[in-house]
């Protein structure tokens, strides 16, 4: 198996850590939506689904997990409610990437809570554009008109820089509750364990296909396209709800035919009526590539891992893998 060495992040990517008071006034422990910082575990309030899957993990049972986004919501439109924002304040911890929402973004901003842990520090973010091309070989990253050179916030599905994140949170975790260190630690060690399987498996599952070209909703897969030497072409761009341009679409049938692309992919959690347009115009199949930003009754699997192995199998069919 051929893992890759990840670079060490250094203690002073995590942001404002310290342990914030405990408080007791309701008996709700369980993980998912229940309140923050009423429990006698480490509380910690999760952004959206990639955050509260690194926060069970690395905490398993030391900590209790609430997430603001709630299964099926689409997490870049989050609006917070006062009584979540009230309970980000009374949480040891909130874990969450920043520049994906900003309504979390400002609330994060203005809490009192005593460990902010920003999973965009923990890694590196790149401008992809508004269009998600990534070509193998160019570096480059080709945008619509208008797309601005905002930062890419989804890197949790590049396993390399989610390994990296998880390092990060077992670090700031260590850090706030010393007392469970060795814990965090050992979990963390874990996780990144089956990452960086999760990684080898589409390094060699992706390896030798029949194209590189696949068509997706939106341009949430220019990390994992970059790191396995694929090209993304999304109809839409960084925003999943955005229209593509007629002069846009017309490009991507030119497109599929020159590249032999047979798969347009869609989404859970957003429309899929853009993607079978483009789909039936042009004589592609349709199927799901899972950006994994909730897990619903919808998802093919049942976390994190599972689903990204669906998504190689996708991928796999889609290109023609040999």
């Amino acid at each position: 198996m051929n893992v890759r060495r990840r670079p060490l992040i250094p203690m002073a990517a995590v942001t404002a850590l310290g342990l914030a008071a405990l408080t007791a006034c309701s008996t709700d422990t369980g993980s998912g939506s229940g309140a923050a910082g009423n429990t006698d575990r480490f509380d910690v309030v999760a952004s959206f689904y990639p955050m509260q899957f690194l926060a069970e993990r690395i905490g398993g049972d030391l900590v209790n997990v609430t997430t603001l986004t709630e299964p099926g919501q689409e997490p870049h439109d989050l609006e917070l409610s006062a009584r979540q924002t009230a309970r980000m304040g009374e949480a040891d911890a909130v874990l969450y990437l920043k520049s994906l929402q900003p309504a979390v973004d400002e609330a994060v901003a203005q809490s009192e809570v005593g460990t902010k842990i920003d999973a965009a520090s923990l890694t590196t973010l790149e401008s992809h554009g508004g269009a998600g091309h990534s070509h193998e070989g160019d570096g480059g990253h080709e945008g619509e008109e208008g797309s601005g050179d905002a930062l890419d916030p989804h890197v949790w599905l590049d396993p390399v820089k989610y390994a990296e994140i998880a390092e990060g949170v077992g670090a700031a975790f260590a850090k706030a509750d010393p007392d469970h260190a060795a814990d965090y630690r050992k979990n963390t060690e874990t996780l990144t364990g089956e990452l960086d399987a999760l990684d080898a498996r589409f390094t060699e599952g992706l390896k030798n296909t029949g194209t590189k070209v696949f068509f997706t909703n939106h341009s949430a897969f220019t990390y994992l396209a970059e790191r396995y030497g694929l090209t993304q072409e999304a109809i839409n761009g960084l925003d999943p709800e955005s229209e593509p341009s007629p002069a846009r679409i017309k490009e991507l049938q030119d497109e599929a035919r020159a590249d032999g692309v047979t798969t347009v992919f869609y989404e859970t959690l957003v429309s899929d009526e853009t993607a079978k347009t483009l789909a039936a115009d042009a004589g592609l199949r349709t199927d799901v590539l899972d950006p994994v930003e909730g897990i619903t009754d919808r998802s093919k699997g049942d976390d994190y891992l599972q689903v990204m192995d669906a998504n190689l199998a996708a991928l796999k069919q889609a290109l023609g893998s040999r």
